[in-house]
């Protein structure tokens, strides 16, 4: 969750004025550890995040499964060095089918 910069700035001056870092965390509902966060900071604005790297490209693997579609999910597994869940999940996420599907007249996507 991302505090604004307001209550940021008005419990860092809680501080300032002579109350406890204990007794903001309480007043202003946030954890006393993250209060000890914005006074070790250097600037009190929120950070962005940028995407998550994931370990499994979706755009390899489909390319993997148009290049190689008769490939079982372990052999893709071991392609890309993850288990072979991952695989599954990320073929029901990009809408992919098993392989067992070729033989029943349906294409991948």
């Amino acid at each position: 969750m991302t505090y604004s910069l307001d209550l940021r700035e008005r419990a860092i001056g809680f501080v300032h004025q002579g109350g406890t870092k204990a007794e903001a965390a309480r007043i202003f509902g946030i954890n006393r550890q993250t209060l000890y966060n914005w006074f070790a900071a250097k600037d009190l604005q929120p950070k962005k995040c940028g995407p998550r790297r994931r370990k499994l490209d979706k755009a390899a693997l489909a390319a993997h499964v148009r290049a190689c579609p008769d490939a079982l999910l372990r052999e893709r597994a071991e392609h890309f060095g993850v288990r072979t869940n991952a695989i599954w999940v990320a073929m029901r996420q990009l809408d992919m089918r098993k392989k067992n599907d070729t033989a029943r007249g349906k294409s991948f996507r």
